[in-house]
């Protein structure tokens, strides 16, 4: 990672102050966490830091309290997640900057950790309010920004604080970069894009992009509905964005200029009703779907011939499923072609990064998420970036 400081070039921290960065927009149930995945994609800096001997203050937001305190959003109520990660004390400071955070880092042991409040419960951090970013950067040495998934974000803690701090990667954000460098920043050739979910209007600028990045763009979800009605297939009763045919139409005419094969399919499963293993269910030619049928998953010969593609292929970005995959049969696709990848993954010959809620679903619901080279839980930012926008938050750690 040469354009970016890492923790290998922060130096001596013991008895510094770093201001670490982190997503702790955690999923909530009766004030109790329920999944503590982002803290532990953070939790190798944190204890890098802080058994380096620095006091660490983490910085993070949690939903939108639109600039104004609400006792239901504070930072408080993860605490005890955050202590059950780290294995360690974890202290509460109910403010972001001035005295009561000197305080708080004044009774701070070398090596202790503190959680500070909500970050968006001051309007300066969404405005990326320079006198605000100024007043938190006042109490600290450096800044290190751990949380990828809140770098599309231009704001106080995820890009004012560079302005203000030596700044540097944390080792989650590090390792996002390198695999999202891996996979089309330098990527090994031949490259694959797996696109899928509903909408084609949610991705169009992804799938613009991609185009000009890729060999192979593989189009599932109701998604591919949209690119066969532009090829004048009949999809029935499908999920289809029939006002979109002709920018699918510009998608498929820019991608066979730049040589980008695009991937449809020919066999689908289709049924009459969209329901777990319905009675009306079977799969046919794309050609053969009736007027009162759905087109609910890719069918398994595309699926063979989409894993023979995915055998020449190098490199791998995947984003959405290939079908219906929350409501079985109409998840065998999915699940079919992952396997694939991650069979391929696992003995070295593809490398495969996989980003999205709805994708690592699917992946965790294949069984393979593991075996994917690397998974991006980050939503926002990893559409971005499969957008090719620059991010605010990366660009800001660029030397």
């Amino acid at each position: 990672m040469s354009n970016f400081r890492t923790l290998d070039d922060i130096g001596d921290v013991a008895g510094k102050v770093v201001l670490v960065r982190v997503d702790l927009n955690l999923p909530m149930n009766g004030g109790s966490v329920t999944d503590n995945t982002r803290v532990r994609a953070s939790e190798p800096t944190i204890l890098e830091l802080a058994d380096a001997g620095a006091k660490v203050l983490l910085l993070a937001h949690f939903g939108r309290p639109k600039g104004a305190r609400n006792s239901t959003m504070s930072l408080s109520m993860v605490v005890d997640a955050v202590q059950d990660v780290l294995g360690r004390e974890v202290m509460f400071v109910p403010e972001v900057a001035g005295d009561i955070v000197a305080q708080a880092i004044g009774i701070m042991r070398n090596g202790d950790v503190s959680i500070l409040e909500n970050t968006r419960f001051w309007p300066g951090e969404e405005k990326n309010d320079p006198e605000f970013a100024r007043a938190i950067a006042a109490n600290a040495d450096f800044y290190v920004n751990d949380a990828f998934s809140a770098a599309h974000r231009a704001h106080a803690t995820t890009e004012g604080l560079t302005k203000y701090l030596p700044s540097f990667a944390g080792r989650s954000m590090q390792k996002e970069l390198e695999a999202l460098d891996k996979a089309l920043g330098n990527p090994e050739k031949p490259v694959a894009a797996v696109v899928g979910g509903a909408k084609v209007s949610s991705k169009l600028d992804v799938l613009r992009h991609l185009v000009g990045q890729v060999d192979h763009l593989i189009i599932g979800g109701g998604m591919a509905n949209t690119f066969l009605a532009a090829r004048g297939v009949d999809v029935g009763k499908s999920l289809c964005e029939h006002d979109l045919t002709g920018t699918a139409e510009a998608i498929m005419e820019a991608a066979d200029a730049a040589g980008c094969t695009v991937h449809l399919p020919y066999d689908v499963v289709v049924s009459r009703e969209f329901a777990a293993n319905p009675a009306s269910l079977r799969t046919c030619n794309v050609h053969e779907v009736a007027a009162d049928e759905m087109i609910l998953d890719v069918g398994p010969m595309a699926v063979e011939a989409l894993g023979d593609v995915l055998k020449t292929c190098r490199t791998l970005v995947w984003n959405g499923p290939m079908g219906a995959f929350e409501t079985e049969p109409f998840d065998a696709a999915t699940v079919a072609l992952a396997r694939t990848a991650a069979a391929l993954s696992k003995e070295g010959s593809l490398v495969s990064v996989a980003g999205g809620g709805d994708t690592v679903a699917a992946l965790n619901h294949a069984g393979v998420a593991q075996d994917f080279t690397y998974i991006s839980t980050a939503g926002g930012a990893f559409l971005e970036w499969m957008e090719g926008k620059e991010l605010p938050g990366v660009a800001a750690l660029s030397l």
